[in-house]
């Protein structure tokens, strides 16, 4: 199966439902700062390890969004109790309380688009008491799984297709415990299937090697920050070998955890001082984080801006222009459509590289930017593992978002810049950021 096709970037019909994207004209300097919600990367590993933790715990600043309420939801399913906890000052984002118990089966989890929840969840359900149903959003079912459910079923676990077979729907079918052992898994097409099994492989009978077997791994941060959070759960990980990893079997510690902001959602708004020009400030910006998107800072300081980092204050400074750059994104492919953006209002040409796996996410994302970019005016090319984008003068239209936040920040970005943008389903951002639009208009002001 193939990700659905990508509309041609010939003039779509005007939808009046559309977001006008603000456009700051004149010679108007941006002086924000911008609180970024937790990270939805952060906040759903620590939701799967608070549920198979060996008592309760506590989550600070989770991220509240559709991905992280999918998550919860499904956790919920399977028998974990989850409760908003009282964080203190009004308008504050309650703590929540995690009570790991018994896995049950019998239930069916609605994945929506979210990865973390279809790829980190079957692993877990295989330890349930029965049969789980996973489904999700129509664009969920052209993403792949096989090589997790691959992987489960050289486990012992039963995984029975409900459609085509290495995609939604699947059923797991979970017997209370897994055996563990040793697996081998392609992990080319996401770093996720890594991820998905480390989460739970503490709580199989034998642990679990994990050996990826693929000819590239993208996202590797997102492995070491799974491998970072089980250590601070009291679980033995050995990473010392290239793309082998074994996890000890035994206890996963109940903690209180306090979220990081989201690197990578912080990146339009940071980007926003290198388009209009001025400065903006995201406070909470960890010293040391296993989080790609902080490589941001680096790629925004060659790309023509100031950054500096004040105690936790990470602050973006710029004067309306950019700078191409050749870059190899293949660790923090997250970034991509937010710098395809940028580049697409710089000065020079820019290639981005490494990131072919990116046609494997919410959508093609290659494609849709490319599509979007060159409906705009602008002009960007797919390369086998990337595009380059050759800034071109652009008009406003209605950009498509294909159910795809990131698509969506990316257009406000242009916006900025460019009159005319209308931006279709502003709403896919509540994926990770719900209150986007709102955080966008007060930077402005």
């Amino acid at each position: 199966m193939t990700t659905a096709p990508i509309p041609s970037a010939a003039a779509v019909p005007s939808d009046p439902a559309a977001w006008p994207a603000p456009h700051v004209v004149g010679a108007r300097r941006l002086t924000a700062t911008v609180e970024v919600p937790g990270s939805k990367s952060l906040t759903n590993r620590y939701l799967v390890l608070a549920a198979l933790a060996d008592g309760p715990g506590l989550l600070r600043g989770a991220l509240r969004s559709r991905d992280t309420a999918l998550m919860s939801g499904a956790l919920r399913g399977l028998g974990v109790g989850l409760d908003d906890v009282d964080a203190g000052p009004s308008g504050a984002t309650p703590d929540l309380r995690i009570d790991p118990g018994p896995l049950r089966g019998g239930i069916a989890i609605d994945c929506g688009l979210a990865g973390t929840v279809m790829r980190f969840l079957p692993a877990v359900a295989a330890l349930a008491d029965g049969p789980v149903r996973f489904d999700g959003d129509p664009g969920a079912q052209i993403r792949p799984m096989g090589p997790i459910l691959s992987a489960l079923r050289a486990l012992g676990v039963t995984v029975r297709d409900d459609g085509e077979p290495g995609f939604l729907p699947f059923t797991v079918v979970g017997h209370g415990r897994v055996r563990g052992g040793s697996v081998d898994v392609d992990a080319s097409a996401s770093s996720q299937f890594v991820s998905g099994l480390l989460l739970a492989a503490a709580r199989f009978d034998q642990g679990l090697t994990v050996r990826h077997t693929g000819s590239t791994l993208p996202s590797l941060p997102h492995i070491e920050m799974t491998v970072a959070v089980l250590r601070t759960a009291g679980v033995e990980v050995d990473a010392s070998r290239p793309a082998i990893w074994h996890v000890a079997p035994g206890p996963i510690r109940a903690r209180d955890v306090r979220v990081e902001p989201d690197l990578s959602n912080a990146a339009p708004f940071l980007c926003a001082a290198m388009v209009v020009g001025g400065t903006v400030s995201v406070p909470g910006w960890p010293t040391s984080t296993t989080q790609p998107g902080a490589l941001l800072p680096e790629i925004l300081a060659a790309m023509g801006a100031d950054t500096r980092l004040t105690g936790d204050v990470m602050s973006v400074s710029g004067t309306g222009a950019v700078h191409g750059i050749d870059l190899d994104l293949h660790d923090a492919g997250e970034l991509a459509p937010t710098i395809a953006a940028l580049a697409a209002l710089a000065d020079s040409p820019t290639r981005l590289r490494g990131i072919a796996h990116l046609r494997g996410h919410e959508t093609d994302r290659l494609a849709a930017l490319a599509t979007e970019i060159t409906r705009l005016g602008g002009q960007a090319e797919q390369t086998s593992d990337g595009l380059v984008i050759t800034p071109r003068p652009m008009t406003g239209t209605v950009v498509r978002t294909y159910h795809d936040h990131r698509m969506a920040t990316a257009a406000a970005l242009i916006g900025l810049r460019v009159p005319g943008v209308l931006v279709e389903d502003v709403a896919t951002t509540s994926k990770t950021l719900p209150d986007f639009v709102g955080m966008w208009e007060r930077m402005l002001g």
